[in-house]
């Protein structure tokens, strides 16, 4: 076959190859994976970071933008794409999702960065041409330049219901959170609005990395000795690192004689830890152990009283985590992968047990901010008999006079204190225990006798607690 002439091109300006933009490629591809594979960006994150600096593509300040991109798009999604289905003329769902993920990274870069706007566009476009091609960047710079032509107050004005009209929807689109989860986190805070706004705004923040320095094996002065290391607010073994701070280069973590965790995580191993026993203190169960940071830590905690610890993980891969927080630790212990509703213990074996069940982890959304748009409300159903579980089997656990600590890191009150009403209905042989002068040092810890840790209160997790005593 003879070879067809090539068709002149048209008067104009002459092509142009699309610039490649490692940073904003490499924030592209973590939203691709977050949406597509339902991963969570502090998982795909880092190995795309370590592999781009190892390249030599990547100074810090490279990955400090593209932590940012990702992180602050996923964050601020729910607002954005109110934004852009105002600057198109089709249903948002009929845009392909790797153009609303240029588009949704080019209208945080314009509204939620200092990066100039004739920047951001233009950056965008480029994202465009590499990623999708010449003809879908027009219309990502169509859509882009009309959103710069306001700014974020502005767009809010414009897109948000009047609060009066509709508080939840005006939250939400404001807030960035789905209405169902506003709704939730407004009736487990209670209050008015001041309250409501300052914990999504808090969810929207970028969290501190917290450091926990295991007793027996560091301490926090060790800690304190870190670059851009401050102390904790309330655990006396944690360690925040101020903005740049790297946990792995801090050599007690890289040795495992520190870890990061949360400080309300912290605090809810250190209550169970002070809660005053009737009779013997030689055996605690963790019996949801992975990935073993509370494991960790009530280690630690019992090694210094001559207890044993029992870490028992369900799935043998997180058991395998836990054996590492683990390993190590200065007193007795034993890590089992079994599942903690079929137990693999004998009734009444302990004097503490952890349950720290699995849930929505909607008290972790400044953390994983992409869970917010993964969840359904139909999930807490799922999660219901497992929690509901759990805890009767930690009740089966604990011998007469022993404490039980019931915690899960959402603070939705189908996950909270209705699991614990339901739960104690049927043992009448239990008493709640008033978990808050445990922590006396720490505010605004609810009205008791179970506790709830806020992030805009308190700086960490929303992590909930209730401890519960065996009396018969």
């Amino acid at each position: 076959m003879s070879e067809q002439p090539r068709r002149p091109r048209k008067p104009g300006k002459p092509y142009r190859r699309p610039q490649k933009d490692p940073v904003r490629i490499l924030a592209f591809e973590a939203l691709r994976a977050v949406d597509e594979r339902d991963a969570y960006a502090n998982l795909v994150l880092p190995p795309l970071l370590r592999k781009a600096r190892e390249a030599g593509d990547f100074d810090a300040r490279d990955a400090a933008l593209a932590t940012e991109l990702v992180y602050g798009t996923l964050r601020r999604q729910g607002t954005y794409d109110a934004i852009i289905a105002d600057c198109v003329d089709r249903p948002l769902r009929e845009v392909d999702p790797p153009v609303l993920d240029v588009l949704n990274l080019g209208v945080h870069q314009l509204l939620g960065t200092r990066i100039p706007s004739h920047a951001a566009v233009s950056a965008s476009v480029e994202l465009a041409r590499v990623v999708l091609g010449d003809g879908r960047a027009k219309f990502v710079n169509a859509v882009l330049r009309k959103v710069a032509r306001d700014d974020l107050d502005g767009w809010l004005e414009r897109v948000a219901p009047p609060y009066d009209e509709d508080p939840e929807d005006h939250l939400a689109v404001v807030h960035s959170h789905p209405r169902w989860v506003v709704s939730a986190l407004w009736d487990s805070l209670g209050g008015g609005r001041t309250g409501i706004e300052e914990l999504l705004a808090a969810d929207n923040e970028r969290p501190e990395v917290t450091l926990v320095a295991r007793p027996g094996r560091a301490t926090r002065e060790e800690l304190l000795g870190e670059e851009a290391a401050v102390p904790g607010r309330w655990s006396p073994y944690a360690v925040r690192l101020s903005e740049g701070g790297e946990p792995g280069a801090v050599e007690a973590v890289r040795e495992g004689r520190a870890g990061v965790q949360d400080e309300g995580s912290q605090l809810v191993a250190l209550a169970l830890a002070n809660a005053p026993l009737d009779g013997p203190d030689r055996r605690w169960l963790d019996g949801c152990a992975g990935p073993g940071g509370k494991a960790a830590l009530l280690g630690a905690l019992a090694a210094e009283r001559g207890a044993f610890l029992l870490a028992s993980e369900k799935q043998p891969h997180r058991a395998g985590l836990v054996a590492r927080a683990l390993d190590g630790n200065p007193g007795p212990y034993q890590v089992i992968a079994a599942d903690g509703t079929r137990p693999a213990w004998r009734p009444g074996s302990f004097d503490r047990v952890l349950v720290d069940v699995p849930c929505t982890g909607l008290g972790a959304l400044r953390r994983r901010p992409e869970a917010r748009w993964r969840r359904r409300p139909e999930d807490l159903d799922g999660f219901a008999p497992l929690q509901r579980g759990l805890l009767r089997s930690a009740l089966e656990a604990v011998r007469v006079g022993g404490v039980v600590a019931y915690a899960t890191c959402s603070p939705h009150l189908a996950e909270t204190r209705a699991v614990v009403a339901d739960v104690l209905k049927q043992h009448p042989d239990t008493d709640l225990v008033d978990a808050r002068p445990l922590l006396p040092d720490v505010p605004a810890l609810g009205e008791g006798p179970d506790l709830q840790l806020w992030p805009h209160l308190h700086g960490t997790d929303a992590m909930y607690l209730a401890l519960i005593r065996r009396t018969a």
